[in-house]
């Protein structure tokens, strides 16, 4: 009898890892790129998705290089102080990398990069948690755009649906959402089958580098720590 899958031994320091050598080699190739390219950037951003973000990053693929990832590996890839810092001033864009970030280093002139972060933006179905942007609430009577097979479906989102012949329909009123609240799990599918998006990726301009000059877009964030830094 052949032996059993499951009882096969793995030894676990054979498994790979993300590891020292992986962020190494993101902190060489920031520090390639800030050598490579004219200028760099921090930006941020609302609702990120991967798909979205990858086919933006894909247009501007020829000029720039993008960086997302851990906010301490890439600051140390910059340099977090005067002492350390890889090109002068890049420390001052190393402490602006908070929170949702990423790095942009680039060849566009600073007027076209400014444009094309300002217009980006794009639409998706709201996830779990996310903050409703308006209320949904549906009207008691048919509801066409189901049919038949999503009764039950519907009913387990917590929606008093029943057929009648063959339609489905609302016993009553049902809020989907309210405006300012957090979308529960059911309400993000009723949205998302209702084909209601309230999500918007959005990116946003933080600072500017350039061998020049440093610039902070952001308001608030020309702080004591950059400025007396």
């Amino acid at each position: 009898m052949p032996k059993s899958k499951r009882n096969k031994a793995v030894t676990l320091s054979k498994t790979k890892k993300k590891g020292r050598e992986h962020k190494e080699t993101i902190v060489n190739s920031i520090r390639e790129s800030v050598e490579k390219y004219n200028s760099v950037y921090v930006f941020n951003f609302e609702n990120m998705r991967n798909l979205k973000f990858k086919e933006f990053r894909d247009q501007l693929r020829s000029t720039s290089r993008f960086f997302l990832g851990s906010n301490k590996v890439m600051q140390v890839s910059l340099g977090r102080s005067v002492a350390d810092e890889i090109r002068t001033g890049l420390h001052k864009v190393s402490k602006l990398l908070r929170g949702d970030s990423g790095l942009c280093c680039t060849n566009l002139p600073k007027e076209e990069v400014e444009k094309i972060f300002s217009e980006y933006e794009d639409y998706d179905f709201a996830r779990t948690g996310s903050i409703a942007t308006e209320t949904v609430d549906l009207k008691e009577g048919p509801l066409d755009q189901f049919t038949h097979e999503m009764e039950p479906f519907l009913r387990k989102q917590g929606m008093p649906v029943r057929l009648n012949k063959g339609v489905v329909e609302l016993v009553s009123d049902f809020v989907v959402c309210e405006e300012g609240k957090p979308i529960s799990p059911e309400a993000s599918r009723i949205l998302r089958l209702l084909g209601i998006k309230m999500a918007t990726f959005k990116l946003h301009l933080i600072c500017r580098w350039s061998p020049e000059d440093f610039e902070v877009y952001k308001e608030g964030l020309e702080g004591s720590d950059i400025e007396s830094s």
